[in-house]
């Protein structure tokens, strides 16, 4: 495993189905609009392509309104993709079709299944260490599964505790650059990333902690006008895209995508 900024050459994305208005939520934010989810779906592709990366667009799968939520179903590596194992039961069955759509893209598969549970946005790949943050979808199980199978590849990985009441470890962080975190001061403060440089987001606007870098992009939720001041003036090239619809339903802007180097 080598440090440094990751490239990507591909990006996997889902349409999302006309009942992901029905996907689930923690809290109740009110009905998403479908209309303007997809239109915020076509931006954010869009946003993927202009780095130069291929965008594949999976169709939408009807029985699965969270079915475009694609980082929970697998993790992909370098070295081969890993198949999740959703802790929501209602997710279980994105799993085998997310295997019939790309697994024909990897030298090497594996899958993790119940009673361990594991999904993609618990986990944050750094350029020294793959952290794991424990929450209602992902357990110990899921944790010592994906342990065993990315050992073998030379991958280390730490086990995180997410702060009580945030859905998935992600929702509070992502990686801006090698060695530079983006987090939500309650997550920072458990000292979990005492190793990196931690750029804070802005009071009231924790929500924008869920970005991904995409090649040379920063990309964030729009909305959070303080915490994007603080990235462009760190140095880093944001491109802000509307996900107001999905935030309804706990998603974010690395749920909705795979990203493959």
């Amino acid at each position: 495993m080598t440090a440094g900024v990751t490239r990507f050459a591909t990006a996997i994305t889902r349409l999302p189905c006309q009942n992901a208005v029905d996907g689930l939520r923690a809290v109740d934010q009110g009905m998403p609009s479908i209309d303007q989810m997809l239109a915020d779906h076509v931006d954010y592709r869009s946003v993927l392509a202009s780095t130069g990366a291929d965008v594949i667009t999976l169709p939408a799968l009807p029985a699965f309104p969270d079915a475009h939520f694609v980082e929970d179903t697998a993790l992909c590596l370098p070295e081969g993709v890993i198949f999740m194992s959703p802790g929501a039961p209602s997710r279980a069955g994105e799993v085998a079709s997310m295997r019939a759509d790309i697994a024909h893209l990897f030298d090497e598969t594996h899958q993790i299944s119940r009673p361990a549970n594991i999904e993609g946005g618990d986990i944050l790949i750094t350029g020294t260490e793959i952290l794991v943050g424990t929450s209602e979808r992902t357990n110990a199980d899921g944790i010592a599964a994906l342990t065993q199978i990315v050992g073998e590849w030379g991958y280390y990985v730490r086990t995180v505790n997410t702060p009580p009441g945030v859905l998935h470890f992600k929702t509070d962080c992502s990686l801006l650059d090698d060695g530079v975190v983006l987090s939500t001061p309650r997550l920072a403060s458990s000292g979990c990333f005492s190793a990196y440089e931690v750029i804070l987001t802005c009071e009231g606007e924790e929500a924008a902690a869920n970005a991904i870098r995409f090649n040379d992009l920063v990309i964030m939720p729009a909305g959070f006008p303080a915490t994007k001041a603080r990235l462009e003036s760190a140095g880093f090239n944001v491109r802000p895209v509307n996900n107001s619809e999905c935030a309804k339903i706990d998603g974010g802007m690395s749920c909705l995508s795979l990203r493959l180097t």
